[in-house]
């Protein structure tokens, strides 16, 4: 575009000078005259030429205006968007190779909260919401309460913002997107003893995890049969959960409660005994059923605080598509 401007400058300079040469050689002379027409009276100005020129001189006066209008003629074939300097445009195609890498890495550790159900919703109660993408700012100043084996993880209830914010499954899980975050996924014993110690220090009733029942479409593997014992998975992670009815392996004791609602081991999908509404997420709960700091099966609409934990699918997407973010 830079190089168009310069050459239509360049084009109107010629085209004056070609003028100014003309009035030179010809003695332009202006007069007056007044014409008479009914009904109105208008003055024009006539410009007559006192110098006869040959063709020739003609076109010596204007050459210079022919030959750059020429010059502008190729700019406007030769400054195509297709004619870019081969490593620039090279450049950019890896850069937006890069950005759409990440996004797809994102977009899969995005996924679908849940398939819609016949009614309108899903089995979460939802409408049908997706979980949202993390905001650049919010991820480079993202809540850093305390670290673990490299993950930086926060509490709602201590983030001022959130103090007072109770969320259900989703909300909680786009509350800690929103910062290159997810719900907590516990993934070993000591992740698991950590949070029961937060529970327990900060005397919360409950908090979300990324837990998650496998009972959507696709589910119906025959290695996730039966869904309440080998169905589990962490969402935020994509580990699945070992089985429901035994301790994992090196834990040394049962994460599960042995208890609920109806008295049976956890989980059992209760409410869906009360109103039809499946107990589709996992939270941890302080003692509710006198049963200490334990996991539960719970319908995914009721809302709690939540533990946010690094998500580096997340983190990595808005480091590669803002690369000078620090994080």
């Amino acid at each position: 575009m830079a190089a168009l401007a310069s050459m239509a400058a360049l084009a109107s300079i010629a085209a004056l000078a070609s003028i100014a040469a003309l009035r030179s050689a010809s003695s332009l002379s202006g007069r007056q005259v007044t014409r008479v027409t009914e009904p109105t009276v208008e003055t024009t100005t006539h410009i007559s030429c006192n110098t006869k020129l040959s063709f020739k001189q003609f076109v010596n006066m204007f050459r210079p205006m022919l030959f750059f209008t020429l010059m502008l003629a190729v700019t406007l074939v030769t400054c195509r968007p297709d004619k870019l300097d081969a490593d620039l445009k090279a450049a950019m195609e890896a850069k937006a190779a890069m950005e759409a890498k990440a996004a797809m890495e994102a977009k899969a550790a995005m996924g679908k909260s849940v398939e819609v159900s016949g009614k309108g919703g899903s089995d979460i109660n939802d409408g049908g919401r997706l979980l949202s993408l993390p905001e650049a700012d919010a991820c480079a100043q993202r809540p850093k309460q305390w670290e673990r084996n490299g993950h930086w993880y926060f509490l709602s209830t201590n983030v001022s913002a959130y103090k007072d914010i109770k969320s259900d499954w989703l909300d909680a899980r786009n509350l800690c997107r929103k910062h290159c975050m997810d719900a907590i996924s516990i993934e070993t014993v000591e992740e698991n003893d950590m949070v029961l110690d937060i529970l327990e220090k900060q005397k919360l009733p409950y908090i979300w995890t990324s837990g998650r029942l496998c009972n959507f479409k696709g589910c119906d593997r025959e290695d996730l049969q039966p869904v309440l014992i080998n169905g589990w998975f962490w969402s935020g992670s994509g580990v699945k959960l070992a089985k429901t009815n035994e301790t994992p392996a090196g834990w040394g004791y049962q994460p599960w409660s042995a208890t609920g609602h109806f008295k049976r081991p956890q989980p059992d999908n209760a409410e869906f005994e009360i109103n039809e509404t499946k107990e589709s997420c996992l939270g941890v709960l302080n003692n509710v059923y006198k049963d200490g700091i334990k996991w539960h099966d719970i319908g995914c609409y009721h809302t709690k605080a939540v533990i946010c934990e690094d998500s580096p699918p997340l983190l990595q997407y808005i480091a590669a598509t803002n690369p000078n973010i620090k994080l």
